[in-house]
């Protein structure tokens, strides 16, 4: 033997999230392009979770700011347009599902239950302007910088979503708990 350590030990499991898939009118991003273009940035494993722009890979670890950028870069480059993406590592996405404020809700319908993850929390006066635009069969909270709700109508019916702007919110994107949930799932493969 040579005496290395197995070098997917020194491997991290990532969660990137893109925040659209809408390349242009009629255009919709393609989930094996977008492991191709993993794949030829040099991440292992790449692999997605349905066509919504969840994307994990593994890498040595490196700083979120400078993966985020090198796939902003390299999305921009291939598809011809700037696509934010928001990563988080593994463990760190563990945390993120297992602080659901609303685990009855999602289990009794998933679809009802949101996260919004930030590229950086949102600061309490935005929060709380954004607050107004709940109603009243809704709830939202910040945990750890990301924005969850609860909408007890349906997502349909709401003006919260359509209120939580990057202009407002800055940088972040949607996912329900059914996304949040199997990407959890997935990084433990």
């Amino acid at each position: 033997t040579s005496g290395c350590k197995d070098r997917q030990a020194f491997m991290t499991t990532y969660v990137a999230l893109l925040y659209s898939i809408i390349l242009g009118e009629g255009r919709r991003l393609v989930m094996a392009d977008l492991k191709e273009m993993a794949g030829e940035l040099g991440l292992k494993n790449p692999r997605t979770l349905v066509a919504t722009g969840n994307l994990l890979f593994e890498k040595r670890k490196t700083a979120l700011p400078v993966l985020e950028a090198k796939l902003e870069k390299a999305f921009a480059a291939r598809f011809g347009k700037h696509i934010d993406i928001i990563l988080r590592d593994a463990d760190t996405w563990r945390s993120v599902v297992a602080a659901n404020p609303y685990p009855q809700e999602a289990a009794a319908d998933p679809e009802k239950v949101g996260l919004r993850i930030m590229r950086q929390p949102i600061d309490a006066a935005g929060f709380d302007t954004l607050r107004r635009y709940l109603g009243p069969n809704e709830d939202a909270c910040m945990i750890d910088g990301n924005l969850w709700a609860h909408f007890g109508d349906g997502t349909q019916k709401t003006r919260f979503l359509s209120a939580v702007t990057p202009k407002r919110a800055g940088i972040g994107t949607w996912r329900n708990w059914n996304t949040v949930r199997r990407l959890g799932e997935m990084v433990d493969v």
